[in-house]
């Protein structure tokens, strides 16, 4: 656990949120939603990324969190991603919490607010639920207007 402490830290947040935030620009380039996550191990480096690509696969479940626990479990070895971070620049929803309960992540670090479907403080806090047996370390607001500017300009070229 010290090692967690050493490299999961607020200072790290923001340049994590960076690369989150270039998986989310990604995003345009298949008319997917710009959502970009990463999985950070308790040594602090990046062991999985995922944006969604719900539109470019036709998945449902294809959200950035999913995809990004997903190649982090693959990388460890493990479904248990104790000792990990997830870095997120949309606060997850519930499908997402519950990938993020499942998995044993212990924080989640996000950037925009989901006052529509949010699970992790606005609309639900699933993952600090107390009713539940796994409750997570959650940073909100990291880079939140770069992350709630680059939602609206997505949205507001659709309309």
């Amino acid at each position: 656990m010290a090692k967690l402490v050493e490299a999961v830290t607020v200072a790290n947040f923001d340049g994590w949120m960076s690369e989150a935030l270039g998986e989310a620009a990604a995003c345009l380039e298949t008319g997917d939603v710009p959502v970009g996550a990463l999985v950070i191990s308790a040594e602090g480096g990046v062991i999985g990324r995922g944006r969604n690509e719900r539109e470019l696969t036709g998945d449902p479940t294809a959200h950035a969190e999913v995809l990004a626990i997903r190649v982090a479990a693959e990388a460890l070895g493990t479904w248990q991603l104790a000792g990990t971070t997830l870095v997120v620049t949309l606060e997850p929803c519930a499908m997402c919490a519950g990938a993020i309960l499942q998995a044993r992540i212990p924080v989640v670090v996000f950037g925009a607010w989901d006052e529509k479907a949010g699970a992790a403080g606005s609309v639900n806090d699933l993952l600090r639920d107390r009713r539940l047996p796994h409750r997570v370390e959650v940073h909100a607001g990291i880079r939140e207007a770069e992350s709630a500017e680059l939602l609206r300009a997505f949205f507001a070229a659709r309309r």
